[in-house]
Order: structure tokens, then C-alpha cells, then sequence
């Protein structure tokens, strides 16, 4: 209980808080040749951090090559014109930094945390490995190995990962999300070094990227170094990111799978927009905080009526990002509780009951206030880490939205009524947008 205590007693602090949240001076430009860079100050402590965002990922792969993405991040490590493989990343150990890549199904990026003073070894790296990447095929050879084990290890002998994967590909119809970002076995076993090296020319390319920079800081340092590193790179051409969508009634899908599990899970999926997609922006916060009213902490709906309530789950909880660069989903899943011989029908129509309750009958004033308070002071408190700070902006520009929204995200989230939550759940927690998967322990005889 000490933290909701904690939380409530905040209450008439957070609009001064959420005030906190712009209080970093941040400048945006763009370089000549395409580059937005993003620089954000913030001088609690001598480091920076330092994120190249590039606007391909697995959504953008055509069917049959799914996982170049991936891939390509993996040999972004194995040398550039200058740099032998896995150089850059001895180098960086030997300063003391931290470094790693990420690829999502909307973007790819990588990122170093480091002193101040040693920024520009950082910079001049991701410039080099903008358009200087080497691609040998001997390192291919060996990474691709690589790949398809952290595959086997993340999904193929995962069965949880694997139900997930399933998932994903029944309940996006027209949807490329539903392509894994890793990649389809079949298609990383085809893959070639040829590929790789046409998807950089691709896609790496100033204007297909966005730098961005926090910590320690000044623009009037910065901003040489930058242009010394980066304004060398080759313009080049950069692709349209185009907007994954979904077919606006799908239908409602269901499917049962049956693995090597130790316990019986359900997965409930509805498609929904994402802040890119939708029509009206109030109805996105409205879906982050829907979920929150579910799954928000000790005393939310789902855990507090269907954990130690009823005692019909074991675990049951609700998830939705809302910042993507197209349609979504908005996602619940949950274990039923086996010593009460709950089955995963009875659980499915428990949420249903608490999914129509909402749609009914909107949360209070006073527990909507609570859920706004929560995701607000999260928010917020986010912000005291230059690398969440750093990821947030990326992720918002990378996808298409503007960076400004880190600083007006708390008002968004506060200003929205308990009927719009009530009015979200009707329009998009529907049959025609819903898919269930019901993932089922292998028989005893048949578990291998």
C-alpha cells in the first residue's frame, strides 16, 4: 500500500511536476543533407547520451525477407572503412561507455551513454557507420548463425514467444506488424550478404534519420561536432515511411494452440489506432488510460476484482502503445487459476464482464483521477533518466510525431473525462476488432 499512499499524497503536486517535464532547454535543426538532430539539455551529472534512429524496421521488409532489419543491426558492429569488426565497441569499452542497437517493428537505432568529453568519439562512429559500412561476408557468414539461434532461443524453443508470434501474425489481417522483426526461420535461413548490402543502401541515409542527443550539453558544442561528423555524409535518398493499416472490421478471429507450456494462457487482442492513425487524438489517451483503469497498479480492475477478488486468475493484465507509426493493438492477457479449476473460457468471459462494465458505466471521477495520477507521476519521473529522456524523443520523431509531445503528453492524459474512457472501450473493444488465442499445455503423453 505505501506506494498508492505515496501516489495520493502527490495529487496536488503533479500539475506543477508535469510543468517539470519541459523545464530541459532542447533546440532541433536539420542538417543540409537531411539529418534532424534533436539536442536536449540536461547538466544533473557529467555524461550524454548519444542515439542515431533510423526509420526501417521490420514493418518495412517485403513478404519472403523478413528479419533484414535485424540482421543489418547485428553487422552494423562488424566494421566500417575505418574501423575492424568489433573495434568501435572495444574502443568504447576501453572509455568506459556503454553501447547497444535496437530494432523495432517501426525503426532501428543505436546509442551510447558516455562522459561529456568523450561525445565526439561517439559521433564520428555513427557517421562512419552511416555510410561507410564495410559488410564483409565472412562476418555474415558467422553472424547469421548468430541470428538464427537467438531465434530458436527467443521464439522457436519459447513457447510463450511462440504463442506470441502466432498471435500477432492472426490478429494483424493487412497489417505488416504482423511479420516478426526478427524474421521468419524460412526467410533468415535465405537470407544473403547481397540483401543486407542493397537494405542499407536503402534505408541508411541521413534523411531516413534522426540524431539525438541528452545529457551535458550546450548547442554551441554540439552543433560543430555534428556538422564536422555528420554533415560530410552523402545525402543519398531516403524512403517514404508509409503507415501500417488495418482493415477497419476485420472480424473476430480465434485460434488454440497447444504447446510445451506449464500452464494454460489466454491472449485477447483488439486492433486499434495508434496516435498516427487515429482520427481524433483525445481517443488515444483515452485507450492508454483504459488500460491503466484494468491494469494501473495494485488497486486497478483487473488484478484487485480477478486476482484477489474472485480469485478466477493467477495473473491478468492489459497493454497498449499508443506510439506507433500505424495501427495497433490493444492487448490483454492473463493465466487462470488452476486451483480453483478455472478454465480459460470462464476466464475470457470475466474480462469480457469487466470490458462491458466499462462501456456501461464509466470509471468514477475520483478513480479516473487516481489512474491519471499514476501514469502522469510516471511520466514524470521518467524524465529523470537522460536515456529514457532520449529514448522517448527518438521514438516519437521516428515514428512521425513530433518530439514536443514529451513536454504536452501529461496535459493530453489529464484533460481527458470519464466518458471518453466509457466511449473508447464501445467504439474499439468490439467482436468485429477481436482476436483470442487460447495456448494450451501439450497433453502429458505428448510433452517431449
Amino acid at each position: 500500500m505505501q506506494p498508492l499512499r505515496y501516489l495520493l499524497l502527490l495529487l496536488p503536486l503533479l500539475a506543477p511536476l508535469a510543468h517539470a517535464e519541459s523545464r530541459q532547454p532542447t533546440h532541433s535543426y536539420t542538417l543540409d543533407n537531411g539529418l534532424k538532430v534533436i539536442i536536449r539539455e540536461d547538466h544533473r551529472a557529467p555524461v550524454v547520451v548519444s542515439q542515431v534512429w533510423y526509420k526501417v524496421g521490420g514493418a518495412d521488409e517485403p513478404p519472403g525477407q523478413t528479419g533484414l532489419s535485424h540482421a543489418l543491426e547485428h553487422m552494423m558492429f562488424k566494421g566500417s572503412k575505418h574501423l575492424e569488426p568489433g573495434q568501435a565497441s572495444h574502443l568504447l569499452n576501453s572509455l568506459g561507455a556503454s553501447e547497444n542497437a535496437m530494432t523495432n517493428r517501426d525503426y532501428t537505432a543505436y546509442y551510447q551513454m558516455l562522459s561529456r568529453d568523450q561525445l565526439p568519439v561517439a559521433l564520428e562512429m555513427e557517421a562512419e557507420r552511416m555510410h561507410l559500412l564495410t559488410l564483409p561476408e565472412d562476418e555474415f557468414v558467422k553472424e547469421i548463425e548468430v541470428i538464427k539461434e537467438e531465434r530458436r532461443m527467443r521464439v522457436d524453443d519459447n513457447p510463450n514467444g511462440l504463442a506470441y508470434e502466432r498471435f500477432l501474425a492472426q490478429a494483424y489481417t493487412a497489417n505488416p506488424y504482423r511479420q516478426p522483426v526478427i524474421g521468419w526461420m524460412h526467410d533468415i535461413e535465405r537470407m544473403g550478404i547481397e540483401d543486407l548490402r542493397a537494405w542499407y543502401q536503402q534505408h541508411y541515409a541521413p534523411g531516413n534519420a534522426v540524431l539525438v542527443i541528452v545529457g551535458d550539453v550546450y548547442p554551441e558544442t554540439v552543433k560543430p561536432l555534428v556538422e564536422r561528423y555528420f554533415g560530410a555524409v552523402p545525402a543519398g535518398s531516403a524512403p517514404l515511411p508509409r503507415a501500417p493499416l488495418e482493415l477497419p472490421a476485420p472480424g473476430e478471429r480465434s485460434m488454440t494452440l497447444h504447446l510445451d507450456l506449464q500452464l494454460p494462457t489466454l491472449l485477447m487482442g483488439f486492433n486499434v489506432p495508434s496516435l498516427n492513425t487515429a482520427s481524433e487524438a483525445w481517443e488515444v489517451h483515452a485507450l492508454r488510460l483504459l488500460s491503466a483503469v484494468l491494469d494501473g497498479g495494485y488497486s486497478a480492475r483487473l488484478s484487485s476484482r480477478l486476482e484477489r477478488g474472485e480469485a478466477i486468475a493467477t495473473s491478468v493484465g492489459s497493454g497498449y502503445d499508443a506510439f506507433t507509426r500505424g495501427d495497433t493493438l490493444f492487448i490483454l492477457s492473463g493465466i487462470p487459476n488452476e486451483a480453483r479449476a478455472v478454465d480459460l473460457p470462464q476466464l475470457e468471459d470475466a474480462i469480457w464482464q469487466q470490458i462491458d462494465e466499462l462501456k456501461q458505466t464509466p470509471p468514477s471521477a475520483e478513480e479516473l483521477s487516481r489512474v491519471q495520477a499514476q501514469v502522469v507521476a510516471g511520466l514524470v519521473y521518467a524524465q529523470d533518466s537522460i536515456m529514457a529522456q532520449a529514448d522517448r524523443i527518438g521514438t516519437l520523431e521516428v515514428v512521425g510525431l513530433p518530439w514536443q509531445l514529451v513536454d504536452e503528453d501529461s496535459a493530453a492524459l489529464q484533460a481527458i473525462t470519464p466518458e471518453q474512457v466509457s466511449a473508447v472501450a464501445r467504439k474499439y473493444l468490439t467482436r468485429e476488432r477481436y482476436t483470442r488465442s487460447y495456448n494450451l499445455p501439450l497433453a502429458e503423453e505428448a510433452q517431449p
